[in-house]
């Protein structure tokens, strides 16, 4: 989403497509930036590539993406799959096609992939995950970053309010991620909760599978403000993150949303690299920890603490 407004910013009048995993179509919906979204349904499809209709859905995937011949392509996940997709993509005569030369530590980055380049850009192997596609597109077109992250997401609910959303401020707890080792202790979320009990502040737990959904339970009967939340599509989970007053998460895609929503927000790590995510594209968001080093008790209701001070700021200035 910061290519998107990075693009946008240097260049008024691009018209940007982007393929996407059918699962994230509703959120790059919310980028009014974006002329043309191309879903891409590998993780289905593979499931059933001898099938007709998956066969003709591929077949219609292959026809959107070359309806248009590019000045530019992009790949800035550098994965096989990704490169395939930019290999099959079209270019007008002069050109290119730019992805990275190699991977940051960790990634799951396939040099492979540069076999569909025209150009590579050669990075930090501790480059944030923002900045990576940032300078990928920076690099292709020439310009310079000057600017911190934006990501142009408009308002997910359209000024409605779901049912399941409180009609007053609310606390969500991003609790739940697929690694058991980058979730944060329960007895930290429910001291958490206690603290925004004595300020009447509800918590919603939200959840994704059955082992969450019970864990989410099992908080809840230790919280004296907290529901648990039904099971929320994509689009309803982007919703709660957008309007929460609070959120608190661990490294997990629903608390990097809030962040780039720039709802106040605390990020917690636990077992994963905190310079490859962390949200410092705005005051609003607070990091703790690190990989091996969870963030105390102490420090996220510091960091509660220093958030609902800058709002009260913000709402009194």
């Amino acid at each position: 989403m910061p290519v998107v407004a990075d693009l946008l910013q240097h260049f008024p009048d691009a018209q940007i497509d982007w393929v996407v995993e059918e699962a994230y179509v509703h959120l790059v919906k919310l980028n009014a930036g974006v002329r043309k979204i191309i879903p891409f349904a590998l993780r289905r499809w593979r499931k059933s590539l001898f099938s007709r209709a998956t066969r003709q859905e591929m077949k219609q995937f292959y026809v959107d993406l070359r309806a248009e011949q590019y000045d530019i392509v992009l790949d800035t996940q550098g994965l096989m799959k990704t490169g395939l997709i930019m290999g099959m993509a079209r270019i007008k005569p002069g050109g290119k096609k730019v992805g990275l030369a190699n991977g940051t530590e960790g990634s799951g980055y396939e040099a492979a992939s540069r076999l569909f380049h025209t150009e590579s850009l050669p990075v930090d192997i501790h480059t944030h995950a923002v900045l990576r596609g940032r300078l990928v597109a920076a690099f292709a077109c020439a310009y310079q970053l000057n600017t911190p992250a934006k990501f142009g997401l408009g308002d997910a609910s359209h000024g409605s309010h779901p049912g399941w959303l409180p009609a007053t401020p609310y606390a969500v707890f991003f609790h739940g991620t697929a690694g058991a080792s980058k979730k944060w202790s329960r007895a930290n979320w429910v001291a958490i909760a206690q603290t925004l009990a004595t300020q009447h502040m509800p918590v919603l737990l939200p959840w994704g599978s059955a082992e969450e959904k019970a864990e989410a339970e099992q908080m809840a009967a230790q919280m004296p403000n907290a529901s648990v939340l039904p099971k929320l599509t994509m689009h309803d989970a982007i919703i709660l993150a957008q309007r929460a007053a609070l959120a608190i998460g661990v490294d997990t895609g629903l608390t990097h949303i809030a962040a780039a929503y720039e709802t106040p927000t605390v990020e917690i790590y636990c077992d994963s690299p905190r310079w490859k995510t962390e949200g410092n594209w705005s005051s609003k968001i607070i990091n703790l920890g690190d990989q091996g080093k969870p963030a105390s008790v102490a420090e996220v209701r510091d960091a509660i603490s220093r958030l609902q001070a800058q709002a009260g700021s913000t709402a009194n200035s």
